[in-house]
């Protein structure tokens, strides 16, 4: 259902008193819909919430890369019911190989035993998969607005000033303006609208604070597969540079992913996907392999994302009855392989955290109960994840003599991070 289509069915969605009028159920405003955004959605709603998402795109977003649910992430999904529909999306790598900048193998592995994660256990899909099902799981019970986004938030009216700070003495709400037109007030406004998020700019200022960067650049696309891959990965290497081609089946699509070392971030090139092409032309100019067909490709892609290699550390992510969840908050890079299942498991914790309780213990009892795990994961940067990718040419030869002597999966508890949090059991509302 379109934005306007609401507008049709519900005559009092542009009425700003209409969350007033549903005093008897908390009103909740999340921004996204991608990962964070309906899982929290789901669990809201369990916990008695009404609960509204926005969505800049028109539909739930499909495609995208590969991404993993693992450790405690596993129980999330398979409380909220859609872990046999996760399960038989499951696209089941088989294979990671490695290549020098000549094209020959490094070596073969069995993907876990670089991930950390637990064959036959973790689930990988496609991220258009996940959201498809989480979306799925939670369209019927809540009102999602797509094809729209946030415009203003305005905590005023119950004594916080535009960055959080004050006191609430009036019990208003959040008054919200949306870029489609109309405003509304909600009890509680969430954050799930990714690393460079708007709401958390809006809240706590600029993203430059909070941005960690990782030292990587990435640019990535999809292109048919002439490659004869098949459940497979293909990583290719140079110091400093890497290109990977991601099979998640036979005959379908590879995603390509071209990744760079770069001491700054490319600020200029962030809005301008010209300039990013550029950039990545530039930097694997002289590649070998089959990178230069990457990127001609790379020109005519239609789906290009780029991004830097970063991580969102915040020392609060609430203020006011405005939170954050997900990467909004606590982005861990893909180094750590752990970006979805951190969101899933932060909304599952978020909404818990709210039942039975008001914004201001809510938001508390979550960042208490849930920071250590998503500092422990966010920590993984440093136990080998950038060794994937090394900068000199001695670490690289270091990489590839250790992959050459790999030859046994790891633990089968995976990384004792994935699943260090164990699962409050929140009651829901009858």
């Amino acid at each position: 259902m379109t934005r306007n289509d609401l507008q049709r069915t519900d005559p009092s969605r542009n009425d700003p008193s209409r969350g007033l009028r549903a005093s008897r159920r908390r009103t909740v405003l999340i921004s996204g819909a991608g990962i964070a955004g309906p899982a929290l959605a789901f669990w809201l709603n369990r916990y008695g919430f009404a609960v509204t998402v926005v969505e800049k795109a028109g539909a739930p977003r499909g495609g995208g890369y590969p991404v993993d649910v693992r450790g405690t992430a596993l129980e999330v999904v398979r409380r909220m019911g859609i872990l046999p529909r996760l399960r038989d999306a499951h696209i089941d790598l088989r294979r990671l190989t490695f290549l020098d900048g000549d094209g020959g193998e490094v070596a073969s592995v069995a993907p876990h035993t670089v991930t950390g994660g637990v064959a036959g256990r973790d689930l990988e899909v496609r991220r258009g998969d996940l959201i498809a099902a989480l979306h799925a799981a939670v369209r019927d019970d809540v009102e999602f607005l797509f094809d729209d986004s946030i415009d203003t938030l305005d905590q005023s009216g119950h004594g916080v000033d535009q960055f959080g700070h004050g006191g609430d003495r009036s019990g208003h709400g959040v008054d919200v303006t949306f870029r489609g037109g109309g405003s509304r007030t909600f009890d509680i406004v969430v954050g799930a609208d990714g690393m460079h998020s708007r709401t958390r700019a809006s809240l706590f200022g600029p993203e430059e604070q909070f941005h960690r960067y990782l030292g990587y650049c990435f640019a990535g696309f999809t292109l048919r597969n002439t490659f004869g891959l098949s459940h497979e990965t293909v990583l290719w290497n140079t110091p400093g540079r890497a290109a990977a081609l991601y099979a998640v089946g036979g005959d379908e699509d590879v995603h390509v992913l071209l990744n760079f070392a770069r001491q700054e971030p490319p600020f200029g090139a962030f809005r301008n996907p010209e300039a990013q092409r550029e950039l990545v032309a530039e930097v694997f100019a002289d590649a070998g392999w089959e990178v230069p067909g990457l990127l001609a490709a790379l020109r005519d892609a239609d789906d290009l994302f780029f991004d830097t290699v970063s991580q969102i550390r915040m020392p609060r992510w609430s203020s006011g009855r405005i939170a954050l969840v997900g990467d909004a908050a606590y982005a861990p890079s893909f180094l750590t392989g752990q970006g979805s299942s951190l969101a899933l498991v932060g909304a599952y914790m978020l909404a818990g955290s709210l039942a039975g309780r008001d914004h201001t213990a809510g938001f508390a009892a979550y960042e208490q109960d849930t920071r250590g795990f998503v500092t422990l994961n966010q920590d993984l940067v440093g136990e080998g994840g950038a060794a994937l990718f090394p900068t000199t040419a001695q670490a690289l030869e270091r990489r590839n003599d250790m992959l050459r002597k790999l030859t046994t999966l790891p633990h089968a508890e995976g990384r004792p991070a994935h699943s260090a949090l164990t699962l409050p059991a929140f009651t829901p509302v009858a």
